[in-house]
């Protein structure tokens, strides 16, 4: 038996130095994955972003090298590393090897940072233990100082040298450690969002992008801030003029606790195509939104619903607005700051701040009223958007569970189709269900099929087209309903309004191959179209999984006599009828236009169309989207002028099909 391990005295034990990050980096970043990694570097960004905030500096530089290194270069004041009497230690040793260290702690008196993105003096020397190694340049007071790290431990001490120059600022390049990282490679598009986002909440500051790998430089600058944003998302459709809302105050988010101060900057537009909502603290993106989000809702929600009441707009007892109402249309960038802020962790994707919550729903409230009185006409284009929105997506919830209802679940006694035919085995890998044309197509299909594992479902005369249709109209459609229930997998929608119809899992198919088979004639070809338009539209995905097939009908039979034998062989085209003629010896044969598939004997089902050794199966792929729609639309749409060239070109194709030679 293994000996137990002591539990003791001696066995606490605490981590020192480097370790307490290097051994524990998602305490501090969240996660020691590309995500931790990627806040190691915002860490530091963020502290050239209060800088320039502050007034130090009109630019940041960000350089991103091929093997994962980071370089981040300000233009402000420099990081003051020398030797700091108070705490009696060098600043560099402050700054980068001790956590908990740093100049924004007073932030609230107004010392310094007084709206800062950073707070807790963690970044710096969090991201420097977790570096393989970790380079600072900086300019100030007439010097150029050095500092050189190597996982986490200084090399070299502070190294000085006169410079004469007047210029000042930071230079920290770095290569986070895949000792503590499990992934450093952060991509472009990472560095090209960051950097655009902090250049919308930070109106005026230029931030440069250089990547090494591509050789590509990248420049954003909003001298308009998050009003320019908002402009930029409305691209001048929108159905009111962007706006900007700001004010600042003081307040506590407890009576025993101190006063802090607060700023809030809202830019928002009304449009009935683009919807957009951000949110931001410090200039930090709060991903997971938190008070401002909580006073956004509550302040749209409750003065719209009183505008629409005032203008008398609600039917009878319709129930109120809601603030997805509302999101459907609503552009809006929010921007607080606060020199007191609670930040839900260290990655600061979310705030809950008591204060700056009342703040800025009283401020948004109070300034929306004023707003709808100054712009009327804007003002009830909007009332009258946000109604449609609500009531099509009432629309929507409503037809919603009547599909769930209708389509989902089993097919049994309580869910039946009619006519449809099930087969025996249960197990899903070789299920067949075919979609037949017509009653009498079933009888023969049904007599000539291998009931083991194929089913079929007749469709009675011509589907309607889905392409051009509302899904109001569509699921009014019972041969469409049955369908749908016979697969067994739901359907799905992407339209704005109608999204939460959708309802689509691949698991919940029931067939391994669905195959279409009809005529070789043009009802056929018409009804085989409209029936992969209902696909294509409802169900996609089944396509593009390939598992819809089109069975091939044959267009003539040949029956060649010999002797006093007589064998029949069949031809899918004019080509084979030609060749098997040829072959055959025309004279010895009797050609004849192949029937319907209700006149086919069950036999000639089997071998032509059903058994899997002889049958000819076409699989439907759709590889390129939207030269799929464009013929859809092209034989279905509205494109009047392509399927006029399309007959035009094609026509004698359709008149072979009938000619029986």
């Amino acid at each position: 038996m293994a000996n137990k391990q002591t539990y003791d005295n001696e066995s606490i034990s605490s981590l020192k130095g480097a370790d307490r990050v290097r051994l524990r980096p998602g305490v501090i970043f969240g996660s020691d994955d590309l995500e931790g990694c990627k806040h190691a570097f915002f860490e530091i960004l963020s502290n050239s972003i209060d800088e320039a905030r502050e007034g130090y500096g009109t630019q940041i530089e960000v350089t991103r090298y091929r093997d994962g290194a980071i370089e981040v270069r300000d233009f402000g004041r420099g990081i003051p590393l020398d030797f700091n009497t108070k705490e009696n230690r060098y600043n560099w040793e402050l700054v980068y090897c001790e956590l908990y260290a740093g100049g924004k702690y007073r932030n609230n008196e107004g010392e310094s940072y007084e709206y800062s993105l950073g707070l807790n003096g963690l970044g710096a020397c969090a991201s420097q233990y977790a570096s393989a190694y970790f380079d600072v340049e900086v300019l100030r007071d007439g010097f150029r100082h050095k500092l050189h790290f190597e996982k986490g431990k200084n090399i070299g001490g502070l190294v000085k040298e006169p410079v004469r120059s007047r210029k000042t600022g930071t230079v920290q390049k770095w290569l986070p450690d895949r000792d503590v990282f499990t992934d450093i490679a952060i991509p472009l598009d990472y560095y090209q969002d960051v950097l655009k986002r902090q250049a919308i909440v930070n109106a005026g500051i230029t931030f440069v992008l250089n990547d090494e790998a591509s050789s590509e430089t990248f420049t954003f600058h909003y001298p308009e801030g998050i009003l320019g944003y908002v402009r930029e998302l409305d691209g001048g459709t929108g159905i009111s003029t962007p706006v900007l809302i700001e004010g600042s105050g003081k307040g506590r988010d407890r009576s025993d606790k101190p006063e802090y101060k607060v700023k809030a900057a809202i830019a928002f537009a009304f449009n009935n195509t683009v919807n957009c909502i951000e949110y931001y603290h410090n200039s930090s993106w709060l991903e997971y939104g938190g008070t401002p989000d909580r006073a956004v809702r509550i302040a749209f929600v409750a003065e719209l619903d009183r505008q629409v009441k005032l203008r008398d707009k609600y039917k009878g007892n319709e129930a109120k607005i809601t603030f997805t109402d509302v999101q459907d249309s609503l552009i809006l960038v929010s921007s607080s700051f606060s020199t007191q802020t609670s930040y839900e962790n260290q990655t600061k994707k979310a705030i809950n701040n008591k204060y700056i919550y009342e703040f800025m729903s009283d401020l948004l409230r109070s300034r929306l009223e004023v707003w709808f009185i100054e712009n009327k006409a804007e003002g009830d284009r909007v009332i009258e958007q946000i109604l449609i929105n609500k009531r099509s997506r009432e629309t929507a919830e409503k037809q919603r569970l009547t599909m769930r209802k209708k389509l989902m679940g089993s097919v049994d006694m309580i869910n039946r189709v009619k006519k449809f035919v099930d087969c025996r085995t249960r197990d899903v890998s070789r299920r067949e269900l075919y979609i037949v044309e017509g009653d009498s197509a079933l009888g023969s299909c049904k007599m000539g099929r291998d009931a083991e594992f194929q089913a079929i479902i007749p469709v009675r005369g011509k589907i309607l087209n889905c392409l051009k249709a509302e899904y109001t109209t569509i699921f009014k459609n019972e041969i469409i309903t049955d369908l749908i229930k016979v697969l067994g997998c739901g359907i799905e929608i992407q339209t704005r309004h109608n999204k939460d119809l959708s309802a689509f899992d691949m698991d919940g198919l029931r067939w391994n191959k669905v195959i279409i088979c009809t005529d070789a004639d043009v009802d056929g070809y018409q009804i085989r179209t409209l029936i992969l338009a209902m696909l294509y539209r409802l169900t996609p995905t089944l396509i593009q999984a390939g598992k819809i097939f089109i069975a091939e009908s044959p267009l003539f039979e040949i029956t060649h006599r010999m002797k006093r034998e007589e064998k029949t062989y069949f031809a899918y085209t004019e080509r084979e009828k030609s060749e098997l003629l040829s072959q055959l010896g025309a004279d010895r044969c009797t050609l004849q236009r192949s029937k319907g598939l209700g006149e086919n004997e069950p036999e000639m089902m089997w071998q032509t169309t059903m058994n899997p050794e002889t049958r000819r199966l076409i699989q439907v792929m759709a590889d390129d989207t939207d030269k799929t729609l464009d013929v859809f639309d092209m034989l279905l749409g509205d494109n009047l002028a392509a399927r006029k060239l399309h007959i035009e070109e094609n026509g004698y194709r359709y008149l072979d099909v009938l000619d029986i030679g």
